[in-house]
C-alpha cells in the first residue's frame, strides 16, 4: 500500500480559497499512491476558533468539491483531513457543526465521513462550538498491487483514548489514520502516543500533522508512519513536507501470527 502524508504548513495570511488551490496541487502531485492523507482542519485553521463559523460548510461545499475533483484527477483514495462541517443538528441543543473527516475514492466519490468523537478544549474551543461524533468508521481502501486494506479513522485528540482504537481493531482495522493539528509544545506526546497505538493494536499508524503557525499557535509537524511493531518507518520534521512510503500491510498479519498478544485479551 503506497501512502503519501502531506504535512501542510499554513499561517494566517492565506485565504481558504488560496490554501485549497495549493492543497489540490499537492494532492494531484501524489498520483500513483493508493492513499493520500491531509491534516486536520486545514481549511478552517486548527486553532482559529473565531473563524470556524464563517468557514463551516456542508459536505458538498467548495472545499469538499475541490477535494473530490483532486482525488479523481490523481486516481487516489484521498483522506481530506477534516473540515468544519455544518449540517442539521441531531439533537436538542446541538450546534449542527462537527469536526468531520472526508474520504474520497479514486473516482471522486465520498466513501466515508468521520465526525471526531473526542473534542479538544476542556470546555472551550471544540466542546463549546462543535458537536461530538458517535460513529466509528472503518473502510476498505483499494490498492494497486494487492487486496483492499481495512483502514480505521480517528482525528488528533482521539489519539489519547486507546479504547477507541481497540474498537477500530475489532472492526478489522490493520491501518489507523490520524490527521491532526497538534501543537509543538506537546509534540513529544504526538509521536509517543502514535507508537503506543501501533504497538498495542498491532496496526500500522499513519499520522499527518500540521506545520507552520496560525492563530498564535506553533504547530508540531513530525508526521510519522509507524509499523505494527512500533518501528517508525518514516518521519517528517517541523516544516511542510510530504512523506511517501510503501507500507507492507502483509507484515501486520505476520507480526500478529508470530507474536499473538491480541489473542490473550481478557477484557473488552
Amino acid at each position: 500500500m503506497k501512502v503519501a502524508v502531506i504535512q501542510l504548513a499554513y499561517g494566517d495570511d492565506e485565504s481558504v480559497a488560496e490554501r485549497t488551490d495549493r492543497v489540490v496541487a499537492l494532492v494531484e502531485a501524489q498520483a500513483g499512491h493508493d492513499l493520500v492523507v491531509l491534516p486536520e482542519l486545514w481549511p478552517a485553521g486548527g486553532f482559529d476558533y473565531g473563524r470556524w463559523s464563517e468557514r463551516a460548510e456542508p459536505l458538498d461545499g467548495p472545499v469538499a468539491t475541490a477535494l473530490s475533483a483532486a482525488a479523481r484527477r490523481a486516481g487516489v483514495t484521498l483522506h481530506g483531513g477534516s473540515i468544519v462541517e455544518r449540517g442539521t443538528p441531531v439533537g436538542d441543543g446541538d450546534h449542527g457543526v462537527w469536526n468531520t473527516s472526508l474520504v474520497f475514492g479514486p473516482d471522486g466519490t465520498l466513501v466515508a465521513r468521520y465526525r471526531k468523537i473526542h473534542r479538544f478544549g476542556f470546555g472551550e474551543g471544540e466542546p463549546m462550538l462543535m458537536d461530538a461524533g458517535h460513529e466509528l468508521v472503518v473502510l476498505d481502501v483499494p490498492t494497486a498491487d494487492g487486496p483492499p486494506v481495512r483502514v480505521g479513522l480517528s482525528t488528533c485528540y482521539d489519539l489519547r483514548f486507546p479504547e477507541l482504537y481497540r474498537r477500530l481493531l475489532d472492526d478489522g482495522a490493520r491501518v489507523l489514520v490520524v490527521p491532526a493539528a497538534w501543537p509543538m509544545r506537546r509534540v513529544a506526546h504526538w509521536t509517543l502516543l502514535g507508537q503506543a497505538r501501533a504497538v498495542e493494536n498491532q496496526c500500522v499508524v499513519v499520522q499527518c500533522n500540521t506545520a507552520g503557525t496560525h492563530a498564535r499557535h506553533e504547530m508540531g509537524g513530525h508526521s510519522q508512519v509507524v509499523d505494527a511493531t512500533g518501528n517508525v518507518l518514516a518521519a517528517a520534521g517541523a516544516e511542510q513536507e510530504v512523506l511517501s512510503i510503501d507500507i507492507d500491510t502483509a507484515a501486520v498479519d505476520i507480526w500478529r501470527r508470530d507474536f499473538p498478544v491480541l489473542a490473550d485479551r481478557r477484557l473488552s
